[in-house]
């Protein structure tokens, strides 16, 4: 058994945990809309205007706090006056990006925002740069936000909502290095600025505008976006957010690898740290005041595509590793959270690291999504500086952190997320409460599987096997200093009522 030490200094905050770090994504892609949450009002599958219900409460569960939509590549060749009006006019559109599909635009704007309605969610909508107009975003807008009178607002009405939408968040474009338009970062600065300077506060609900950020952590993008927007045009420019992209790819296949494939995949996911400290230095030069919030809309694992699937629909089973992926990275957004506003996985529902998988009238929930759940009562909770000394674990291309740790107080409450990435022994860890403090009560809860070791999987024969259960190998209450005991491979979380 290996050993580690934790130190979380209770008075030295580092930021609030934004709730929309805690944020999904779902696109028009495969099954993650159609056949995935939506499955319509006449469905024999018990539903809430059209969508799932057993969908819906599981996102609820996890507190689901934003949800990115309608994609992705897709958002910038859809036109959203295709998802409006009724349903059976709406016109039937190539899905280009995925499969040449047709999308018949059954779930446009009023039904994607009522799901966010239903779920808890605030929408975030990617608007279409690449393929569309600057009078189709600004359009777009007014006709979500804006209170009455104007012919969009009416049109709104006649469509099923008197009141706005109170649409928020509102990317300017996807990918726009590739898929939205392959422009250079000058080019699309050029368009962010025509763009921006029409997408208004139409009504009471003020916009939170977003920049396309880089593929990874390219500094160069950045650098070069933000360059063109300061020498240009940079105080007739609104950008509120900067949206990086990473995936950390596959190790194996989903649910078949090694020993050393799982240490290889925990490796590209812990390079988010990199990513979040360098992109937001590069931002601190640029702006100071921090007006720009660091964010991260899609991030997550990219396995191969399964075997008897269509690979443009990017379904992937998901594992004890994917899990481990998920808490990694949100542990990393926790410890940065005076860097990080906002992140979400991709995706939601039956699409890359999925939550959820469905097929007709069943449901999985998958180890990333109790992950997700284990970690939730971060939401909202101040992020305390936390320092880990463990042996790291030696590897062919660098050194992966043994031990995975992040913390947070609300109230009384501290917070503690633990994930070990070694998949062979087990860890020791000793944790000290630093600047005043005792464990008062401690809960423990961890995320166990019944078999299947370090691939263990839920799968619609076997939808449990994976799940959260009591962890009770912890010793120490009533004192500033813990031992709890961590399996090998795993994810836990402590709750411990601070006096």
């Amino acid at each position: 058994m290996s050993q580690a030490k934790v130190d979380i200094v209770l008075n030295e905050p580092v930021g609030t945990i934004a709730p929309q770090i805690y944020g999904h994504f779902m696109e028009h892609l495969g099954a993650c809309i159609y056949d995935g949450c939506w499955v319509g009002r006449s469905s024999p599958i018990p539903n809430t205007d059209g969508f799932r219900n057993d969908v819906i409460a599981a996102l609820r569960h996890i507190k689901a706090s934003v949800i990115r939509w309608p994609g992705g590549c897709f958002a910038d060749d859809y036109h959203w006056e295709d998802g409006v009006g009724p349903a059976e006019s709406r016109p039937k559109r190539v899905n280009v990006h995925w499969g040449n599909v047709i999308d018949s635009n059954e779930v446009g704007t009023h039904e994607f925002v009522r799901f966010c309605q239903l779920v808890g969610a605030e929408p975030y909508f990617a608007g279409n740069l690449g393929s569309g107009s600057v009078r189709e975003m600004r359009d777009w807008v007014e006709y979500c936000n804006f209170p009455d009178g104007s012919s969009l607002a009416s049109k709104r009405a006649q469509n099923g909502s008197a009141m706005p939408l109170g649409v928020r968040y509102w990317g300017v474009g996807n990918e726009n290095w590739g898929c939205g338009g392959n422009f250079t970062p000058e080019d699309y600065g050029t368009e962010y600025r025509r763009y921006s300077g029409y997408l208004r506060d139409f009504g009471d609900t003020p916009l939170f505008l977003i920049a396309c950020g880089p593929s990874g952590n390219d500094i160069d993008w950045t650098r070069r976006f933000l360059t063109k927007i300061r020498k240009d045009f940079w105080s007739g420019t609104t950008i509120h957010g900067l949206a990086a992209h990473y995936y950390c790819g596959t190790a194996g296949t989903s649910s078949e690898y090694t020993e050393d494939q799982w240490y290889q995949l925990l490796y590209q996911a812990a390079k988010m740290e990199a990513l979040v400290i360098q992109q937001r230095a590069l931002l601190d030069a640029f702006d100071p005041e921090r007006k720009i919030g660091l964010i991260v809309d899609e991030w997550g694992t990219w396995h191969p595509a399964e075997a008897g699937r269509n690979a443009a629909f990017l379904w992937q089973q998901n594992t004890i590793r994917d899990a481990q992926v998920a808490a990694i990275t949100l542990n990393v957004f926790n410890r940065h959270a005076d860097k990080v506003v906002m992140s979400n996985i991709a995706q939601t529902i039956n699409v890359l690291q999925a939550m959820i998988l469905t097929e007709d009238d069943r449901m999985v929930t998958t180890p990333t999504y109790h992950a997700y759940d284990l970690f939730s009562d971060h939401q909202g909770g101040e992020s305390l500086r936390t320092i880990v000394k463990c042996a790291p674990i030696s590897l062919p291309t660098g050194h992966l952190d043994q031990l995975s740790v992040s913390s947070s107080l609300k109230g009384s409450v501290l917070t503690v997320t633990l994930a070990n990435a070694d998949c062979a022994s087990s860890l020791e860890v000793r944790l000290r409460l630093i600047g005043g403090g005792t464990s008062q009560s401690i809960d423990g809860t961890m995320l166990e599987s019944r078999h299947g070791g370090i691939r263990a999987l839920n799968c619609f024969d076997d939808p449990d096997n994976v799940g959260l259960t009591k962890w009770d190998r912890i010793a120490g209450a009533g004192t500033s200093e813990l031992t709890v005991q961590l399996e090998l491979a795993g994810i836990a979380k402590l709750s411990i009522e601070v006096q």
